[in-house]
């Protein structure tokens, strides 16, 4: 990154934290191109990029109600040239759509028994005190099993560790030494953990390793040549538009750095996919209307298991694989992911009315908050929260 183009980023983030979302002057922002009809609300979202949030954006909405596409923003801060509106980027927690798809086909082939034990497949690795945790409990999230364990406390410290392979096995270890943090069931924790020991169910039932089972059940069959599962490797291939992270530099000040070379193996079947909007938008269709997950299996990824979640009391928000909002006075299923310098979602209304995907190049991925502009994509696509 330039001297200019840092400056210029690290005063608009310096006065985005007193003034509200910052936006790069008119010179140096990429206006939105848009395709299909126009929507105003969606141009809106976009708008302004890069900002002190987002460095660019692309945006596909497909359904009955209509489509739309845009894009917005740069595809680095060295060039600034406009962000490629087919580019890859890392989806993050999406990839537990595929990897629940994927335990839910092996159900319906009787090779994965929901309501069956964990340590029942994997008795070697998940300890007496888990004993009782289900297939289905680890899938949405009330299995009560923490967090492994990683080292580092702060984003300087990951990144200064981003090149680190991690085992899946080694994590679930990490994470099963410790106590319980409730009994299986009885509450809703989302944490990627589950999905860990899911991955490591599916190589278990199959004998095949987990990348190859998704890649032979929902990549290949829907023509998903844009999305792969990248393994060790820390890069993106392909094109890509490069992801910023805000942070402390090597020379004391805060400012953003390139991290589009970070290694997703802590987030392995519960975040590590590489995707386009394009085939995550295929994907999100061909779910809905049960082409991946068929017959009343597929009913599993609509149910909220009605328990408390652990943190704040109230409804499960999570089922098997995806999420449910109240938006624009109606259900909005989906899915949101985050790793370093990437934002992504697919999303649909039950009936498939509308459907929403985005890659937001976010300056602060994984954030407390909800980035603004994928907060925005999501208000603008269904309206707003709703009780």
């Amino acid at each position: 990154m330039n001297a200019r183009t840092r400056a210029l980023l690290a005063t608009t983030l310096v006065l985005g934290v007193a003034a509200g979302p910052g936006i790069l002057p008119a010179t140096a922002a990429q206006a939105p191109a848009v395709a299909a009809a126009s929507d105003p609300a969606l141009e809106a979202a976009i708008a302004g990029l890069p900002s002190k949030d987002a460095t660019a954006a692309l945006v596909r909405i497909g359904g009955r109600e209509g489509t739309w596409r845009g894009t917005s923003g740069v595809h680095d801060l060295e060039s600034m040239r406009p962000a490629d509106p087919d580019a890859r980027f890392r989806a993050g927690s999406v990839t537990k759509v595929f990897t629940a798809a994927v335990a839910l086909q092996l159900a319906g082939e009787g090779r994965l028994d929901l309501d069956r034990t964990a340590r029942s497949y994997l008795p070697e690795l998940i300890p007496a005190r888990y004993g009782t945790v289900t297939v289905r409990q680890l899938l949405n999230h009330t299995h009560g099993i923490p967090a492994p364990d990683f080292a580092g406390a702060t984003v300087e410290e990951w990144y200064a560790n981003r090149f680190e392979v991690h085992d899946p096995r080694a994590m679930v270890r990490s994470a099963t030494a410790k106590e319980p943090e409730f009994a299986p069931g009885t509450r809703q924790h989302y944490l990627n953990i589950g999905y860990t020991i899911a991955g490591l169910l599916i190589e278990r039932v199959t004998g095949d390793a987990y990348e190859h089972q998704v890649r032979a059940r929902v990549l290949a069959p829907l023509g998903l040549r844009g999305t792969y599962l990248p393994g060790s490797d820390p890069r993106i291939r392909g094109p890509h538009n490069h992801g910023y992270q805000s942070m402390r530099l090597d020379d004391g000040t805060t400012g953003l750095r390139d991290v589009s070379v970070w290694g997703a193996s802590d987030g392995w079947a519960a975040g590590d996919l590489i995707s386009t909007t394009a085939d995550l938008e295929r994907f999100t269709r061909a779910l809905f209307q049960g082409r991946v997950v068929r017959g009343p299996l597929l009913e599993e990824m609509f149910t909220l298991p009605r328990v408390p979640d652990f943190k704040s009391g109230k409804d499960a928000a999570f089922s098997v694989g995806l999420s449910m909002k109240k938006l624009g006075g109606r259900e909005v299923w989906g899915k949101t992911g985050g790793r370093w310098g990437y934002n992504a979602a697919i999303a649909s209304t039950r009936g498939g009315e509308r459907t929403l995907v985005y890659s937001v190049n976010s300056t602060d991925a994984k954030g407390q908050d909800m980035n603004s502009v994928a907060l925005a994509l999501m208000v603008a696509a269904y309206g707003p929260p709703t009780a």
